[in-house]
């Protein structure tokens, strides 16, 4: 059955038209996957479905991802990047809100404002899509909260006020996109991304003219299976609130690397 595939240009260009025939045609895969965006199922037979390549110095990977999520494009990433998002999500790479990390998980990265003590703040709130176990351990718990805490963040019990700031820390903005959050260098250097988009994400107008005026953004962070994707900011700060009242939250405030 001819599958609803959107194949750009660029995309085209890099696999050649053969396969992308065989690919609107539906020959040569299945027609379900796992959006490389949002990570949940689509269906190409019956959906309109974007095609993504992530391309790598040596390797180049085809995933696919609905069509409201993100446009058919071509994607460059380090081969680090690649190969650790080949090995956490079993084959498709991570999409412009996720970054795979060392421990075989991806970073679900959502933004919206967070209204504290009468005043609307920016926020990142971060979830993984598994457990994250710390480096070299044979555990099969969460760490990711532990891990955090120890680089600073704060264990929050309500969002009755703004976390302290996180000095070393900060989150990249360019040309209104966010680009990446930043950790301090290892031995004081320069400071390294702690997750990167592959693509600029966009944010709206008020949560970027809320982080200009504020110079800061704030960082939550819950375990896999805390937050969820929610639709709507009403919806995400009842699951915030959810997850801090159940022990299940960390957060800092993040200086803006730009803007």
């Amino acid at each position: 059955m001819p599958r609803m595939l959107d194949v750009s240009d660029e995309v085209r260009a890099e696999i050649g038209d053969e396969e992308a025939d065989r690919l609107l045609a539906g020959e040569n895969a299945q027609g379900s996957y796992d959006c490389t965006s949002c990570r949940t199922p689509g269906d190409s037979e019956h959906e309109r479905t974007s095609t993504v390549l992530f391309i790598g110095d040596e390797t180049a990977v085809l995933a696919f991802a609905h069509a409201g999520c993100l446009p058919s494009q071509v994607v460059q990433v380090t081969e680090e990047q690649l190969q650790g998002a080949v090995r956490s999500i079993g084959g498709t790479a991570g999409g412009d809100q996720q970054q795979a990390m060392p421990e075989q998980a991806v970073l679900g990265v959502t933004s919206g404002l967070v209204l504290i003590a009468g005043e609307l703040h920016p926020a990142l709130v971060v979830e993984p899509t598994a457990p994250i176990v710390r480096p070299g351990s044979t555990d099969i718990g969460d760490d990711f909260l532990p891990l955090l805490i120890e680089q600073g963040f704060m264990p929050l019990i309500e969002l009755a006020e703004v976390p302290p700031v996180l000095h070393g820390w900060s989150v990249l903005l360019a040309a209104g996109q966010l680009h990446a959050v930043l950790q301090p260098g290892a031995n004081g250097g320069q400071p390294v991304a702690w997750w990167q988009a592959h693509q600029p994400l966009q944010v709206t107008d008020s949560w970027r003219a809320a982080a200009n005026k504020h110079q800061q953004v704030l960082m939550y962070a819950a375990p896999v299976g805390s937050i969820g994707r929610q639709p709507r900011e009403d919806l995400l700060r009842g699951a915030l609130d959810k997850a801090a009242a159940n022990g299940k939250l960390v957060g800092s405030a993040l200086p803006l690397a730009g803007i």
